[in-house]
């Protein structure tokens, strides 16, 4: 067995580890310890394809499980596969969304997809076409089995209503299922539009900004939509309001307005945070917390578990995306902790990353690797204690992790209560003292004796 591994010493060293790792599991068992020519092949195609993916790419780490779900890649043959990926970069997709789309559509690779794909997308990528939006159309044409003909008329219809380059890109990488909507109901999409007094200049626009209103129905859920609205008691110009502000609004499905509605009139927090939450009028702090329970839904938790946080924590809310998903993800990556962490612990969402997350953070992991601890602190004890007894607990104790915990302290610049120079402005003014006052001074010390 030995021997006929060392034919291959000249290869990546991870494929000759995972072979060395599969011959010993062959070892172990007596009936197969013969290596019969079929699986000297397979092996040799298993590496030499491993070997061409780590060129174009591919990393080691995920290659085992990549090539372990696709066997049907080692049916192709080498130099298709490798002609493939040429035709992939002369697309100027880059490397990182080339081994993406290879792995969540492998059957890109097979050459007679390409063939029929390459000349249309290599004279869009001419005519400005982005990157993104070709590595969507050839997920989404690989997993359907859409031709090159439908790519064709979505352009000539995209480009005939008069959409510039960016836009059309735009459309066909958030929503390359627009290849499938015939022409008639594009423009359903775009009379809906203006029948609601959004301007003809500025539906470019709207489907720039939310390419997905193309995919939603007109007649099934948009105009049902609207008279949702309606009956909720929102006006017709509130409503036009919010849609020309936010397109995304058309998004909503059927009922999930009203709900979002009704978790805020039931939110148990303090006024000033209800008021603030309520300041832009109820119809868009409806719409926040729609997009709050989508960002969570998007990280694994599910709608129930969402609007439970949300719920609980109404501070939510207030919060940026992006800061939420700055804290998601400092969750998951660097502290190791599931996402369905925070239905039992909503409260992370609540304070800030960087003042007292990471600190605290910080002081426990130094803890854990010093053997300081002597249970595991899970999020909740991480989260819950009050600044005052989380430093008496973890903190105070230790020198070292004083340094830790107080770095932000040390660098933070100190906001004077009064501007610079101020107290010379409040100094009383200073008299000079006369013979006669002097006189009145010791006429009265010598009253008081």
């Amino acid at each position: 067995m030995a021997s006929k591994l060392k034919t291959f010493t000249n290869l990546h060293g991870y494929t000759i580890t995972t072979l060395l790792h599969q011959s010993r599991s062959l070892s172990s068992n007596p009936s197969s310890r013969i290596l019969t020519p079929i699986n000297q092949s397979h092996y040799r195609k298993r590496i030499l394809l491993a070997n061409l993916l780590q060129r174009y790419g591919f990393p080691p780490s995920s290659l085992q499980h990549f090539l372990s779900r696709n066997n049907h890649l080692l049916n192709l043959d080498l130099v298709e596969t490798e002609t493939s990926l040429g035709i992939l970069l002369s697309l100027k997709i880059p490397q990182k969304s080339l081994v993406s789309l290879i792995c969540d559509c492998p059957n890109v690779l097979r050459s007679e997809f390409l063939r029929k794909w390459r000349v249309p997308l290599f004279d869009c990528g001419k005519h400005g076409v982005s990157s993104s939006a070709i590595k969507s159309v050839l997920e989404h044409s690989s997993r359907i089995g859409i031709g090159p003909d439908k790519f064709y008329e979505c352009i000539r219809v995209l480009k005939g209503l008069g959409f510039c380059d960016s836009t059309v890109s735009r459309i066909l990488s958030s929503f390359p299922g627009v290849l499938l909507v015939n022409e008639i109901e594009i423009h359903r999409k775009i009379e809906f539009l203006v029948g609601i007094d959004i301007p003809r200049d500025n539906i470019e626009r709207f489907f720039h900004v939310f390419p997905e209103v193309l995919g939603i129905g007109t007649e099934t859920r948009l105009k049902p939509l609207l008279d949702e609205f309606i009956k909720m008691g929102f006006s017709k110009d509130d409503i036009k309001k919010e849609i020309a502000r936010e397109p995304r609004v058309l998004g909503l499905e059927l009922g999930e307005l009203p709900r979002c509605l009704e978790l805020i009139n039931t939110l148990k927090c303090r006024e000033v945070i209800r008021i603030s939450i309520l300041s832009e009028g109820a119809f868009r702090a409806g719409f926040e917390v729609k997009l709050r329970v989508d960002c969570l839904c998007k990280y694994g938790l599910i709608h129930r578990d969402a609007f439970k946080v949300v719920w609980k924590e109404p501070r939510v809310i207030l919060y940026e995306i992006e800061d939420i998903e700055k804290k998601i993800e400092f969750l998951t990556n660097r502290m190791g902790f599931h996402i369905n962490c925070l239905a039992d612990v909503p409260e992370y969402l609540g304070v800030n990353l960087q003042k007292q997350i990471v600190p605290r953070y910080n002081v426990i992991d130094y803890l854990k690797l010093k053997g300081g601890l002597g249970c595991d602190i899970g999020l909740k004890g991480l989260i819950k204690p009050s600044m005052k007894r989380f430093y008496n607990l973890y903190v105070k104790p230790y020198p070292e992790c004083e340094r830790i915990f107080g770095k932000r302290k040390e660098n933070a610049r100190v906001n004077k209560r009064h501007p610079a120079g101020l107290w010379k402005l409040m100094k009383p003014p200073s008299y000079l003292t006369t013979k006669e006052d002097v006189v009145n001074m010791k006429s009265f010390i010598e009253s008081l004796a």
